[in-house]
């Protein structure tokens, strides 16, 4: 007998459909099984998608798997979902089973146990996109663009990116092998780092040439915008008269806390992102326009650790004040993912839509060129040299 299933909703509402079905129990499956997934919301157009091969080669698993006894319908299912997600190439698109899932949740409430790097993945490689300061990580020496070819003795080559995060973390003190590329170098070589419980810095001021406000900026934590508030008064109070704001190595963090930020520099109601969801729709994001520091001289560092929220923020910058960036180019981390429950404590960590500068510039992937591009050689970091700021306060006077 001969079933059609005809479903116009989200692929992920179809999954579950099917996985649901795995419960049922032994039975034979109808030969032919079809979905409509719309292809392309604004014409409407819906497009035959034939499960009954996933069905078949299910059914064929259970008939003539060697270990067909010990199959696990549920890791299969999981399996299912993973690999679909895996065949948007989409690195931050990820399927968390209920282990996997109570984890991310406990990371994102405070400290944990790890290195301090934040990773990503740049052309199907695990990078590094920025060590962070004072941590394990950067004393370490560890750069941004460095490639983890190796965790302790497991190749990254299949990780997806929280899985080769889950590697990386575990208890203070312990330690991590990571085999690790880097341009310059002749051949891989192999770092072993001391974990410890990693708590993010946000920002750090001096005045430079007496008259130079220069501002670390680490991270764009959930209090980035109360910590930017005092510092903005430090400034006012002292004989800065103009700003260079470092955002190199910064990989980002909450967008709220960066059109808050940008909000200081910016009129209110000038556009500081645009978040792009493919369907046609688009969401403004503008600043609340507190302007204290919008008649200071700007100069924005920025390189190839600069990712997600300082992107947002030079973006923005660079848009709607013609600021200039000095540096290198940034890591292109320009998507927004969205945390989702589903049934028995598993998530779903998707891409629902990507990020504009207020000109429309894409960041993701293409990241942001720099206006002046300046290199940062291990030659300089030895010598205690930083030709990018040298260059900023060269541009400011």
């Amino acid at each position: 007998m001969k079933k059609t299933l005809t479903v116009s909703i989200l692929i992920l509402s179809v999954i579950l459909s099917f996985s649901a079905g795995i419960f049922i129990g032994q039975q034979n499956r109808p030969s032919v099984e079809k979905i409509q997934l719309v292809k392309n919301q604004e014409i409407g157009k819906p497009v035959d998608v034939d499960f009954s091969l996933f069905w078949d080669a299910w059914k064929l698993v259970e008939e003539k798997y060697v270990d067909r006894l010990n199959l696990n319908a549920q890791k299969m299912t999981y399996g299912a979902i993973s690999g679909m997600l895996q065949s948007l190439d989409d690195p931050y698109t990820l399927f968390l089973p209920p282990q996997e899932s109570k984890k991310f949740s406990e990371d994102m409430k405070g400290d944990f146990g790890g290195i301090g790097a934040e990773v990503g993945m740049r052309n199907n490689i695990l990078t590094i996109i920025a060590p962070l300061e004072d941590t394990p990580a950067k004393l370490a020496g560890l750069k941004a663009q460095d490639k983890i070819l190796k965790i302790d003795d497991k190749s990254t080559e299949n990780l997806n990116v929280d899985e080769a995060v889950n590697l990386i973390r575990g208890p203070k003190g312990t330690e991590v092998k990571l085999l690790i590329s880097r341009d310059e170098w002749p051949e891989p070589k192999e770092i072993k780092i001391k974990r410890d419980t990693i708590k993010i810095p946000i920002f750090k001021w001096e005045l430079k040439n007496s008259s130079i406000a220069y501002i670390q900026f680490y991270q764009f934590t959930e209090n980035s915008p109360q910590e930017f508030q005092k510092i903005v008064q430090e400034i006012l109070n002292s004989n800065a008269k103009s700003i260079i704001l470092d955002l190199r190595n910064n990989p980002g963090g909450y967008l709220e806390s960066a059109v808050d930020i940008t909000s200081w520099f910016l009129p209110k109601g000038d556009v500081v992102a645009i978040e792009d969801f493919g369907n046609g729709k688009k969401t403004e994001y503008k600043s609340d326009g507190y302007l204290k520091l919008a008649n200071f001289p700007l100069v924005l560092l920025v390189n190839q650790g600069s990712a997600s929220a300082s992107e947002i923020v030079a973006g923005a910058l660079r848009d709607q004040r013609g600021i200039k960036l000095v540096g290198q180019k940034t890591f292109g981390k320009g998507s927004v993912q969205q945390l989702e429950q589903l049934k028995g404590g598993s998530s779903l960590k998707v891409t629902i839509a990507k990020w504009l500068t207020p000109s429309g510039h894409s960041i993701m992937d293409e990241g942001l060129e720099p206006d002046v591009k300046v290199d940062l050689t291990q030659q300089d970091i030895d010598n205690n040299r930083d030709p990018q700021i040298d260059k900023a306060i060269e541009m400011l006077k």
